[in-house]
């Protein structure tokens, strides 16, 4: 080798390596940035003025009564909650993946769409399908009598709700497991003459107790966190959740209040906290190894069982998805609450004031689209090159930097969005420029959420390509951004643009956080919907969350087109 191609070789060495340091550098700090610093922020608020007197913020909160109510209220709901999502998710689960039942896909996109429409939208469906006002059984002539107590205005009426909201992920959790179970068990059980039943309870129920503990406890860490259904339900009926709590609290806005915000963000992000490691430690003591996976999944023949299972199933979805949503678009084309819908009433005037006369639903569509797909795009851009630095980094190092990720879209919104007010509060340094009350602090918590969602597809099919095409071209001298480029990002397109739809189908509903960061000209949908109900423009709120249920659905269709050039998982409704 000539000393002239040793120096080139020399030189393009030192600038792959700077090229690598200085990506490196600029993501980590962006994850310093959008990961922990929030959460740092917050806990110091939270310990800053913390003393043994009396009046310290944090004795205060935990003195309260209605922090302790609101305590014993969240574990009450959420534990309900978790336990309708159980039987929910485990039933679909065993039918769906362990059967010959027809129409699988169907049934898995029907059960997955209630996690996906935003938790005020099933709120305000459900409030329209029961009560003496609600346009659908009025259209029946099945109303109850004036005066009589709306139900879902209660801790079960909660609770019922968080518990079909949480069911999908109870079921995914399953499922994922199901899907592993290898042939080989079932053939070896019926080479002893085992039956169905006996195959169940004496192999599959054991396997499977580690995934039906993880999506309990995902389940309750959920609803834990979840404001947009006890906002709606319960706020009405003056019952407080931890979430709703800090909600109303911030209505006293002060030094003193933010310390006591603080406190409780801090109560709930350790409950969620406590949540996930009892739920890993369940797991480490009930976790089984397989030895090996077969071709075939696990499948039961259901014979005459069939078609009764696949009307049960019918009907259970009718029940948690069917009924509420026609609830909902009855009472999107009724004049008022409390009237039929026939002939004479049926009316599109609620669309056409919200759509046509309302300037707040162009700009709540306007700020929604545009937080969305910025904030989808960004992501995009950010999880190609953090996904390509984190495959090269040992797998301890990788499983530190995934979790500091995965911290803001663990803890409730709530919590992360408080978080945000602290660190925002005050204009910025050296450029003097506030975020508290615009577009941008919404921006960055929805960059800090939703993370780690775009970025695990990019990891998975990062994880599947075979390092030999890289190394081919890094000894052709193509360099690591040349690289990314040119192969990386071909490779593994649709789960890159898989994840960045999943965070706009995600960020365009989203309430909890901008909840807390709206303000006048900043409306998004989620917001709008919540304030109309409030309001009592119940009518004008079922047209709009119509309309979301819609965009939801064909986001969800769009997505399901990816499915098939996707690994296995990406898509949470697709095998």
């Amino acid at each position: 080798m000539t000393p002239s191609l040793l120096k080139r070789r020399f030189m393009d060495g030192a600038s792959v390596d700077g090229q690598l340091r200085w990506l490196s550098i600029g993501l980590f700090i962006l994850i310093a940035i959008l990961s922990v610093l929030p959460s740092l922020r917050l806990l110091l608020e939270a310990l800053s003025h913390m003393t043994f007197s009396a009046s310290s913020p944090m004795v205060e909160v935990l003195r309260s009564e209605r922090t302790w109510t609101a305590l014993r209220n969240s574990f009450y709901t959420s534990g309900l909650g978790t336990l309708i999502a159980v039987v929910l998710g485990c039933g679909f689960g065993f039918v769906v993946t362990l059967t010959n039942i027809r129409g699988r896909a169907i049934w898995v996109f029907c059960f997955m769409l209630p996690m996906m429409i935003p938790p005020q939208v099933t709120a305000l469906s459900w409030l329209q399908l029961f009560g003496p006002a609600s346009p659908i059984l009025n259209t029946l002539g099945i109303e109850p009598a004036l005066g009589s107590p709306q139900p879902m205005y209660s801790a079960e009426g909660i609770a019922l709700l968080l518990g079909i909201q949480s069911a999908p992920l109870v079921f995914l959790a399953l499922r994922t497991q199901l899907i592993a179970l290898p042939q080989d068990l079932l053939e070896a059980a019926q080479l002893s003459r085992a039956s169905q039943l006996r195959v169940w309870v004496d192999i599959i129920l054991p396997l499977c107790r580690s995934a039906i503990i993880a999506g309990a406890a995902l389940a309750f860490v959920s609803s834990l966190g979840n404001f947009g259904i006890p906002a709606m339900l319960g706020i009405p009926a003056g019952y407080i959740v931890l979430p709703t709590l800090i909600y109303q609290q911030m209505a006293g806005f002060g030094n003193e209040m933010l310390s006591q915000v603080a406190g409780l963000s801090m109560i709930i992000a350790l409950l969620v906290l406590a949540g996930m490691l009892l739920q890993q430690w369940l797991q480490q003591r009930s976790r089984y190894a397989l030895l090996g996976h077969t071709a075939q999944s696990l499948s039961f023949r259901l014979k005459q069982w069939r078609l009764p299972l696949e009307m049960l199933l019918a009907l259970v979805l009718c029940f948690i998805l069917v009924a509420p949503l026609c609830a909902l678009i009855v009472s999107s084309l009724v004049p008022a609450l409390g009237m039929p819908l026939n002939a004479d009433t049926i009316t599109f005037a609620a669309f056409y004031e919200m759509i046509g006369r309302q300037g707040v639903t162009a700009r709540a569509f306007e700020n929604s689209a545009f937080l969305a797909f910025f904030s989808a795009l960004v992501l995009m851009l950010v999880s190609l090159p953090l996904g390509y630095l984190l495959m090269r980094l040992p797998m301890r190092s990788r499983a530190v930097i995934a979790s500091l990720i995965e911290v803001p879209y663990a803890i409730p919104g709530i919590v992360l969005a408080i978080a945000f007010i602290l660190l925002f509060a005050k204009p910025l340094p050296f450029i003097e420029v506030s975020l508290y009350g615009t577009l941008g602090i919404i921006f960055l918590a929805y960059l800090s959420c939703f993370l780690s969602v775009c970025l695990k597809p990019v990891l998975s099919a990062m994880s599947q390509l075979d390092p030999a095409l890289e190394e081919a071209a890094q000894l052709a001298g193509a360099r690591p951004i040349q690289r990314l480029i040119d192969i990386i990002l071909p490779l593994t397109a649709p789960a890159f643009f898989a994840g960045g739809l999943l965070v706009f189908l995600i960020a365009i509903n989203e309430l909890t956080v901008s909840a807390l960061l709206w303000s006048a000209g900043n409306e998004t949908l989620g917001v709008l919907i919540f304030n109309l109900d409030e309001s009592g423009d119940s009518v004008l709120a079922s047209a709009i969350a119509v309309l979301v249920v819609l965009l939801v659905a064909g986001l969800m269709s769009l997505l399901s087109l990816f499915a098939p050039r996707l690994p296995r998982g990406v898509i949470p409704w697709h095998d």
